[in-house]
């Protein structure tokens, strides 16, 4: 093999590497990215059909259940509401009428399946997706 043709090999495999590379890290990428959808536009139909998702709004006031592990609530964003299940442990300011994000999938019965509960952590802090998501519904209600 001649010089010339070694340096082809070696930069035809050296870009095939990198291809493969970039391949990956964008799978991981995607497969790790949660979009952030409002109860309205869930509502609407515009979520990500079998992708995680976020969805953020406030917690309905005494829409809170607890069985067991297994927590069931309404989230809103004043326009719409989506019931939600978490099975786990709630974070500590997690309560009514408070801000909230969940991520998970939506069930085909129409309930969002969490695995992931995000509360505010202060007096005056709303999640800014969900501060988003209940000034949109504001704008847009009747």
């Amino acid at each position: 093999m001649k010089a010339r043709q070694k340096r082809i090999a070696l930069i035809v495999g050296g870009l095939a590497s990198l291809a493969v590379a970039a391949g990956l890290a964008l799978n991981a990428l995607d497969s790790n990215i949660a979009l952030y959808v409002t109860p309205s536009e869930v509502a609407a139909g515009k979520s990500p059909q079998g992708k995680a998702f976020r969805i953020g709004g406030l917690v309905k006031e005494g829409s809170v259940e607890r069985q067991d592990m297994t927590v069931r609530f309404v989230i809103t964003d004043t326009v719409k509401e989506i019931p939600v299940a978490y099975t786990g442990i709630l974070p500590d300011l997690f309560r009514d009428g408070k801000g909230a994000v969940v991520q998970g999938r939506l069930g085909g019965d129409g309930i969002f399946a969490a695995t992931e509960v995000l509360a505010k952590h202060d007096e005056n802090y709303m999640p800014p997706e969900a501060k988003h998501a209940i000034d949109q519904a504001q704008k847009g209600k009747p």
